[in-house]
């Protein structure tokens, strides 16, 4: 009789996984298995646990609870480099890549032989990128590659040191729909050569469409784990969220009003002084939505920032009805009437250590009911905070806990609730709904469309080309600091978009009036 015994037919097994940070019970005794040639779908909503339960089997975190099972074997990761070692590697969803240094070099960096030739390792990564169909230039700097390519980059990285299971973080929230087509078709390349995929995703349309099998947190536990010919959208949004959501809200005819926000020819620098805006010009009227729609880095940020006064112009001017805010202080444009929802919510848009009921309250403190005189009224301020927290579904363990120990999808709830709150005029939102899940995004997209109806004039800067065509009126779409074209989303094909954020000019752009 043979001593051999049977190799397990799974790639890696969490079994019992618990894992505690103060005030929250993250992942409670989570099973999980994840088998050679699959492609596992996980979805939760936001404080579900979904990054955590990644974090521990990539080698971020440690488990408080519970094993990881390999080969029949529990094993214990001190790092990710002990996870990397034994075949599981994770591309987060913010790249950890070094900017100035070569595709080459990134790839080398925390290697154990750094005495490897660099042409040795080129011809490698050539070699990889074509068998997955993966092109990128080997000694591009990684500064000089698109979004979509630094991605491909943190791919090959992994595949270069080995990995057989590879974690990947919301993989498609920054790509074009035809890099998120490139990049399905690469997953299923590697999954027909037996790696196995993770992919953490908040849009269930590529759930269906990627997956073989998909698992849904809630809270912390497993609540169900099932093939993707055996369910479908609703039934997955309403286990996530524990009620029906609607995925189509319905939009009034768009009832204009007075210019609400106008650039003429801005211009602007970005943080390394060269151009990132070029004559960027369009108007929004009161009661409209702007959509901006473009792979990230063609200038959407500085966009966002030149209006809210946190980069300057350097040639054009921007008006807030007649109000002339070129280069005004940040708090002179919150007087002007200006909310921002900033795309980095942890740097921009929070004081970490502050509780949650002082983040919510940082543009209302100084008007009643929350003050009298100098003196804030805790009371007040925390019905305040209570009221948003219960409106907006933020996950906390009370209105008291320090914000930083939130996970980053309720961090963005609390932004959301306090900047759509102190709305009087015009709302600049950056990615609103980016990281949230199918629940919170559903009410999030109500109340902007709430916000349009009661005659706000919003500008939306979005990747997710389902929200900004089921909520604009219009849409601009940039590419490397310009307006490629402004759209009505009813007049154009995701595909046309797709090749506009790529680059490819639309002109004659429709007329700017929304009613024409």
């Amino acid at each position: 009789m043979s001593n051999l015994q049977p190799k397990p037919n799974y790639a890696v097994r969490l079994r019992g996984i618990t894992k505690r940070f103060p005030g929250v019970l993250a992942n409670d005794h989570v099973d999980l298995d994840v088998y050679p040639g699959q492609i596992l779908a996980l979805l939760g909503e936001n404080g579900a646990g979904k990054s955590t339960l990644m974090n521990v089997l990539a080698g971020m975190y440690h488990p408080d609870e519970g094993q990881i099972i390999i080969a029949d074997r529990p094993v214990r990761f001190r790092s990710p480099r002990d996870a990397i070692e034994h075949g599981i590697g994770m591309v987060h969803q913010h790249f950890m890549l070094v900017e100035s240094i070569t595709v080459v070099e990134n790839v080398m960096l925390g290697l154990h032989h750094l005495t490897l030739p660099t042409e040795r390792v080129r011809q490698e990564i050539i070699t990889l990128s074509q068998a997955y169909g993966m092109q990128v230039d080997p000694d591009a700097y990684v500064w000089q590659l698109s979004v979509g390519e630094q991605q491909r980059v943190e791919i090959l990285k992994l595949l270069y040191r080995g990995a057989d299971v590879l974690i990947l973080d919301e993989p498609t929230a920054v790509l074009t729909p035809q890099e998120s087509a490139e990049l399905s078709k690469t997953l299923r390349r590697m999954a027909t050569e037996g790696k196995a995929i993770i992919f953490i995703t908040h849009k269930l349309d590529e759930v269906m469409t990627f997956a073989d099998q998909v698992t849904v947190l809630r809270e912390g536990h497993v609540v169900a784990t099932l093939p993707i010919e055996a369910t479908s959208k609703e039934e997955l949004a309403r286990l996530m969220v524990g009620r029906e959501v609607l995925f189509r809200l319905h939009k009034d005819v768009c009832q204009p009003g007075a210019v609400g926000l106008e650039l003429e020819g801005v211009c602007a620098l970005n943080d390394k002084g060269l151009p990132a805006l070029h004559n960027v010009s369009f108007h929004i009227c009161h009661g409209e939505i702007l959509g901006i729609a473009g792979v990230a880095g063609n200038g959407q940020r500085e966009l966002a920032e030149v209006i809210t006064g946190l980069r300057p112009v350097t040639k054009g001017r921007i008006r807030v009805g007649e109000q002339d805010i070129t280069n005004q202080s940040p708090r002179a444009i919150i007087e002007a009437g200006v909310s921002h929802i900033p795309g980095d919510r942890s740097h921009v848009g929070l004081v970490l250590n502050l509780p949650v009921s002082d983040n919510l309250a940082m543009k209302a403190y100084r008007n009643p009911p929350l003050a009298r005189g100098p003196l804030l009224k805790q009371n007040a301020l925390h019905r305040f905070a209570r009221q948003l927290v219960e409106s907006f579904r933020i996950v906390t363990p009370n209105i008291t806990t320090p914000t930083r120990l939130l996970s980053g999808g309720n961090q963005q709830k609390v932004v959301l609730a306090r900047e759509i709150t102190a709305g009087r005029g015009v709302l600049i939102a950056v990615y609103p709904s980016r990281g949230l899940d199918v629940g919170a995004t559903e009410s999030v997209r109500r109340t902007l469309l709430e916000q349009r109806g009661s005659g706000a004039a919003i500008l939306l800067i979005s990747e997710d080309l389902d929200e900004l065509t089921g909520l604009s009126d219009r849409i601009a779409v940039m590419f490397d600091g310009r307006i490629m074209g402004i759209v009505r989303p009813e007049k154009v094909t995701p595909e046309e978009i797709g090749l506009m954020m790529a680059g490819e000019s639309r002109e004659p752009a429709i007329s700017q009036e929304v009613g024409s």
